[in-house]
């Protein structure tokens, strides 16, 4: 299964959720390319949509290297087999954190009218992302958001790695994941179009026609 586009992608991805149309629910878009994803699924299902932020922790010297990742409380959580692996000290992980949680407070600002309500009891809250590679920033989405106490946590995402999946179903309520191919060496190579999505993008994907936000002290 291959998908065009993000949109494309939420728009399939949204079939396979139709038993959430509509009632009390809302999706929740990882930022940048999650959302767009979301906002396609959020769209269908006639719901509200979120943000969320999570920024990876890249290795110092290796960006791409994923140490963990950080959400919007600014509480890391780190991938400790890999921390362990690579032995860094204190200033440099510090000075990797530092440098990610000002650009998380960046993104924040941007995409504030947007942010999760303070409370989710009783709702049904489905976080998306653009797929799964390590997993790393949704496992951090996933604990940020579940400190809301929302009634049930769905993860979607269109492409994801068979470990990853395994890793984090039990984090949720349910995973619903539409490929899952037993060699995943990039997301990308299931999207005829995947260019990196930008501020710009991220905010007219809020901007579309979804459900009615709840209120944000609800």
């Amino acid at each position: 299964m291959r998908f065009r586009d993000r949109t494309d992608a939420g728009e399939r991805l949204a079939e396979a959720l139709s038993g959430y149309r509509g009632g009390r629910t809302a999706v929740v878009g990882l930022a940048r390319g999650g959302v767009v994803v979301a906002s396609a699924v959020a769209r269908a299902l006639d719901v509200p949509l979120y943000v969320t932020v999570v920024r990876k922790l890249g290795h110092p010297r290796q960006p791409e290297l994923g140490l963990g990742a950080v959400a919007e409380d600014g509480v890391p959580v780190w991938n400790e087999a890999a921390l362990s692996r690579f032995r860094l000290d204190e200033r440099a992980t510090y000075q990797v954190l530092a440098r990610e949680r000002a650009e998380l407070t960046r993104r924040l600002r941007r995409y504030r009218s947007a942010r999760l309500p303070e409370r989710l009891d009783g709702r049904t809250v489905i976080v998306v992302d653009d797929g799964l590679a390590t997993g790393g920033s949704a496992r951090a989405a996933l604990t940020y958001v579940a400190g809301k106490r929302p009634a049930r946590l769905v993860l979607a995402v269109p492409v994801g790695a068979p470990d990853v999946v395994r890793m984090l179903r039990p984090e949720v309520d349910e995973l619903v994941v539409l490929a899952s191919p037993r060699e995943l060496r990039a997301i990308g190579e299931w999207y005829d179009r995947f260019d990196q999505c930008d501020d710009a993008q991220v905010l007219d994907a809020l901007s579309g026609d979804h459900g009615e936000p709840f209120s944000r002290f609800n």
